[in-house]
């Protein structure tokens, strides 16, 4: 039986240096003492806001100079659960890093609070008397859209100490999916025992050629979820629920608007999206389907075979190595000082790529301010994989711009923009192997995996997007959210979706338990938003070239000093209007004629 490794099996050249955050454990206790020290350092200016614009200077900057300690112990601890969530040592780090969290909003409670409650034109005053404070215009700017939400003072410090226990439903979710899920082995086609994980399941397993591997897979991983839906059923309710009362609390129209309210974006954008995708490009991804179901000779497609490869004989296999040059070859076009960060990220053991008992599933890219981006993936030795790590680059270079261009009070943009720059590095990888390539193989393997891209975005999370939408909904409507109930809405979206295209099963209703996106506000349906503007930008910098990329730079150099429709304007994409969308979809539309001619 094939044995995953523990993690203290794991070859150290295929793990991250965390060292660059702390040299050591020990360093990151010291480090935690003194973020707790710190809080102090802020709460001294507590009911002093009022005294002029040198003190709110003084204020800010501490402040600003705390967060950036507190993200850096922060990070250490969630890398730590990431790369192995499975050991005490490392539950014992988040616990702590998410107690300290709740100290640090509770000590500085009062700054969104006293600034709101200053008098009518204080804060333009202060910015004309005190010229520093320019740097925190965006900060105060954004506070001053949140005023009308901003509940009394001593209610804001409570609720900020509950912190630990807001944030519970994440904790739990991923705890239970990293600690606790156990799914089945299975036997292959020779006999040989194959184990099931998280990971192998979503990185490998799904994608195998063999029908009835790719199945069993699927029969084990959905035992193994089953065991849980209950459980994560009522955790998913939790977080509905909390932020459902919590938009009541603050007087926003709905949970959906507290939500998008920290996003920039309108409800009317935010609909757009997930409207225009769905109804639009239901048709190009039945088509897609229905290739499928042909191509691989089956009398039905199951939700588990989506991801199959159309061509089993042609699975370009790549190693880790071959994979970074190819990218950093393809991403070339960004300029040195884009690809300088992407060049150490590849060399200096910033990327985490083993797989081993305990990792997280997925990928993802954390960027504390000061040190430099770290990226989790699993490493599979396929060429898919080298899309996801273009994928996590694409964050890694957005933050390693704005990092060295905005501070930190400054740095990130709205989650609206965020998946933007990951999903055109996918693109450009994408464009510049079919540029390079003659054989007719590897040209139509780059539309199938940039239509998994796609998929991915604009059906996977988009999907999940709409299931959000409907569940609060019901929630804001007074529904009970029960496993039952998402299983049942869950498996209503995807039948009408796929219509008779796909099988959706009772395995396939499951798949809400499949990511911890659901805890993280309306994150799901932001990965549409970003790969809409990412196709046009990518199609931007295909016809003009320099100038295209330029203005993309800038943007990505910007940080969070525009808002996320400003920065895609900036970039030359409207994202006010549903026309990107159309283009974008139009884009997979010929994707798959593509395929349809080419089988």
């Amino acid at each position: 039986m094939q044995k995953r490794l523990t993690r203290a099996e794991v070859p150290v050249e295929q793990t991250w240096n965390l060292e660059d955050l702390f040299p050591s454990v020990a360093a990151w206790e010291d480090a935690l003492t003194h973020v707790e020290d710190e809080i102090a350092g802020v709460a001294q200016y507590k009911g002093r806001l009022g005294e002029g614009a040198a003190v709110m200077l003084a204020c800010l900057t501490a402040f600003e100079k705390l967060m950036e300690r507190f993200m850096r112990v922060a990070v250490f601890a969630n890398l730590k659960i990431s790369e192995d969530g499975s050991s005490p040592a490392n539950q014992g780090l988040a616990a702590r890093s998410g107690a300290l969290n709740a100290k640090v909003g509770a000590g500085t409670a009062f700054l969104r609070s006293e600034i709101l409650a200053l008098p009518e034109g204080t804060i333009g005053r202060y910015r004309s008397e005190e010229p520093a404070l320019a740097a925190f215009k965006v900060y105060l700017s954004e506070l001053e859209d949140y005023k009308p939400h901003v509940l009394a003072p001593d209610t804001e410090v409570a609720l900020a100490a509950l912190g630990e226990v807001t944030g519970a439903p994440y904790t739990i979710y991923n705890r239970a999916k990293s600690s606790d899920m156990a799914f089945e082995p299975i036997v292959d086609d020779e006999g040989n025992s194959v184990p099931v994980s998280f990971a192998m399941y979503e990185e490998k397993l799904e994608m195998v050629p063999s029908v009835e591997i790719r199945r069993k897979a699927f029969a084990s991983f959905a035992k193994g979820l089953s065991a849980y839906k209950n459980t994560l059923a009522a955790t998913f309710a939790t977080e509905v629920k909390k932020n459902v009362v919590t938009a009541r609390l603050r007087k926003f129209e709905s949970a959906t608007h507290m939500l998008l309210q920290p996003q920039q974006v309108p409800t009317n954008v935010y609909n757009n999206v997930l409207d225009v995708i769905q109804t639009e490009l239901a048709p190009h991804m039945r088509r897609y389907a229905n290739l499928r179901k042909r191509v691989l000779g089956l009398d039905k497609l199951l939700y588990c075979d989506i991801e199959a490869p159309l061509d089993p004989a042609y699975n370009p296999a790549i190693s880790y190595d071959e994979a970074s040059k190819l990218i950093e070859d393809a991403l070339s076009v960004m300029g040195p000082e884009y690809m300088e960060t992407i060049h150490n990220a590849l060399t200096r053991r910033w990327v985490d790529r083993a797989d081993n008992v305990g990792k997280s599933t997925g990928a993802f890219c954390s960027s504390p301010y000061g040190v430099h981006p770290y990226i989790l993936v699993t490493w599979a030795d396929n060429m898919r994989g080298a899309f996801v790590l273009a994928h996590e680059l694409g964050h890694a270079g957005h933050f390693g711009l704005a990092m060295k261009y905005q501070r930190l009070v400054n740095l990130r943009p709205s989650m609206f923009f965020i998946e933007a720059p990951s999903t055109i590095n996918e693109l450009i990888l994408g464009d510049y192997i079919t540029a390079r390539s003659t054989d007719k193989r590897m040209r139509r393997w780059v539309s199938m995996s940039l239509l998994a891209t796609y998929h991915h975005n604009f059906v996977r999370h988009l999907l999940e997007g709409e299931l959000q939408r409907r569940i609060y909904a019901l929630a804001e409507a007074g529904k009970p959210v029960t496993e039952s109930t998402l299983s049942g809405v869950k498996g209503e979206i995807l039948s009408q979706f796929w219509a008779d295209s796909v099988v959706i099963d009772d395995a396939a209703k499951l798949t809400w338990m499949r990511q911890p996106h659901y805890y993280m506000g309306l994150y799901p349906y932001t990965y549409a938003a970003g790969l809409t503007t990412a196709t046009a930008v990518a199609q931007m910098i295909k016809e003009e070239g320099q100038p295209a990329v330029d203005r993309w730079l800038k943007v990505l150099k910007a940080g969070g000093t525009m808002k996320p429709l400003e920065l895609m304007a900036t970039a030359g994409v409207d994202m006010s209007k549903p026309d990107p969308l159309r283009k974008a979809v139009a884009f997979v539309g010929g994707l798959v004629d593509d395929l349809e001619k080419s089988f």
